[in-house]
């Protein structure tokens, strides 16, 4: 039964990717069709008020710091923000300004589209707070992870010295896509009994006479986006475990497919800028295979039960339902943690801290590798990162030059996804090691033994990879905490897109090779596997380490 409810909804993305993906294909084409009808006399306002009357192309560099610069205004107005929310409106609990380095860590990892929160939602941030500055960087993050995606596409598929323009993308991407996709999702929310509303807390007097307040407010709308978005911060502290988030399986089911159908999407629109579907296919077909393994781990060993217990005699026949809803289990919790990590969402059904120590591997190991999907734009840029790698190792193989999509990959390429490749387990592995080294990072681990080091591990992780999921054991409401994982999420955002927004830069100045006997194919099976094997051999070299200290010693341990 529960790979069959799993299966269902594998199915209804597949039905999902090709007239999705051919939808994003249009929004960013630059070509008339019919949705400019629609759309244009909204995005003419828009550019006359931002002064944005000729949006010409755009250079890799300046679309960088344009984006760069957007960035940073938000988030300038964003923590001023969170700073004096407490004297704003719509703060109906009276909720107080948030302190300096929580401020920090909140408005850089929504800007980041990390979502890591280091409070709880319904107590941390005013109506007014979620609204105007968690709501509005769900959108704009999100954008500016599908533009970024969007811009490498047209570097490695078009010829020219251009990859776009920003300004013009970003506003696409919020009004062509993302705001009419979350109003739809929204409103379907609000009919599957998901509050949406700016009233303040519900008081009520218990059946025993004590006093309860209930919180509750606009949940739907940032629900929507915080999947569509791949953002993932909830507004209640546990996130889409709460009933007024996720009340039913069939939201559940929802909101698996708002924060997988983008990043899915995407490969198919990559196939349609490449005029060869079959390129899209193919890092689809990667990303699934890979999927469909990390999920198998998860929901076996979920489902064989805690071997601590097992050991023991008690029954495992539930399988290991400990911190997962009743109303979702085994099947749907497993899921959920896949795909939240596997898009780097971070949103989560189900509480990661009990996962059991096998079962904890996956959503670590998806972190890890930042590539299975992963979130809007994000994971399509990083699987392509790996197909380059994959083609130049074959290149150097059989001693040709390598090409890919016609374009020749040469040294300043490799040395600019060699940065990229490499940021990633540094601002993971170093960070981790400094809080165990410091008795700042130390204090807030709850767990002395394996545990307590998977706990450290996937906190700096999620940074990395802009999951903003947790191993919520860990007290990581500190200044040492939230600063740390402030600069790993920067970090971690902008170093890749930096760097590969300078690859496609270099790519696109270049002449197309034509195709020759000997070119080597990047669009059949063969190529699904070496890209595969491309991620697992560079992934497992780089964490297989780390990854026995924590998560297989505690099994170990406790067999």
């Amino acid at each position: 039964m529960g790979v069959l409810q799993i299966a269902i909804v594998i199915l209804l993305l597949l039905l999902i990717v090709k007239p999705l993906g051919s939808y994003i294909y249009h929004v960013f084409s630059n070509k008339p069709n019919k949705t400019d009808k629609i759309f244009s006399p909204f995005e003419k306002i828009i550019y006359a008020i931002s002064g944005l009357k000729d949006r010409p192309g755009m250079t890799w560099k300046k679309y960088t710091i344009s984006l760069l610069l957007t960035n940073i205004v938000l988030v300038a107005v964003g923590y001023l923000i969170l700073r004096i929310q407490k004297g704003l409106p719509l703060n109906p609990s009276n909720i107080d300004s948030m302190e300096q380095t929580l401020s920090f860590n909140t408005i850089v990892s929504f800007m980041t589209n990390t979502n890591l929160q280091h409070y709880s939602g319904e107590t941390g941030l005013s109506y007014f707070s979620q609204m105007s500055v968690i709501m509005m960087m769900m959108f704009t993050s999100a954008v500016t992870g599908i533009v970024v995606a969007i811009a490498f596409i047209r570097g490695i598929t078009s010829k020219g010295n251009t990859i776009g323009n920003f300004y013009e993308d970003f506003v696409k991407g919020h009004t062509r896509l993302l705001i009419p996709m979350a109003v739809v999702v929204t409103l379907i929310f609000v009919g599957l009994k998901v509050p949406q509303t700016l009233d303040g807390t519900i008081k009520l007097t218990t059946l025993d006479g004590a006093k309860q307040e209930i919180a509750t407010g606009p949940v739907a709308s940032l629900v929507s986006i915080k999947h569509l978005g791949t953002n993932g911060g909830g507004f209640f502290g546990v996130n889409s475990s709460h009933p007024f988030e996720n009340p039913s399986p069939l939201t559940n089911v929802l909101e698996i497919l708002s924060m997988w159908c983008i990043p899915a999407a995407l490969t198919y629109t990559y196939g349609r800028f490449a005029r060869n579907q079959k390129q899209g296919w193919v890092i689809f077909a990667a990303m699934a295979i890979l999927f469909i393994a990390f999920l198998s781990l998860i929901y076996i060993s979920e489902s064989n039960g805690n071997p601590a217990l097992n050991a023991m005699g008690l029954s495992s026949e539930q399988g290991s339902m400990e911190g997962k809803e009743a109303r979702f289990g085994i099947a749907q919790s497993a899921l959920f943690s896949t795909v939240t990590t596997a898009a780097t969402t971070g949103t989560v059904n189900n509480m990661h801290d009990t996962l059991t120590p096998l079962g904890g591997i996956t959503p670590l190991s998806l972190m890890m590798l930042n590539t299975v999907f992963g979130g809007d734009g994000v994971g399509l840029v990083n699987m392509l990162m790996y197909a380059i790698i994959g083609v130049f190792i074959c290149g150097l193989m059989v001693g040709r030059t390598p090409e890919f999509l016609g374009r020749k990959i040469e040294p300043k390429e490799m040395k600019l996804i060699t940065v990229a490749l490499l940021a990633h387990p540094l601002i993971i592995l170093g960070p981790t090691a400094l809080a165990f080294m410091t008795e700042l990072g130390k204090v807030a681990i709850s767990n002395p033994g394996f545990h307590g080091i998977s706990q450290v591990l996937y906190e700096y992780t999620s940074a990395a990879a802009n999951n903003g999921s947790g191993f919520e054991g860990l007290g990581d409401n500190t200044p040492f905490w939230n600063i740390t994982t402030g600069l790993v999420m920067l970090f971690g955002r902008y170093i890749s897109i930096i760097a590969l927004l300078a690859v496609a830069g270099s790519l696109v100045k270049k002449q197309p090779v034509p195709e020759t006997i000997g070119t080597f194919k990047t669009d059949n099976m063969l190529f699904v596997g070496i890209l595969v094997g491309a991620v697992l051999i560079i992934g497992a070299l780089t964490f297989l380490p780390v990854i026995a200290l924590g998560p297989i010693a505690e099994y170990l341990s406790i067999r």
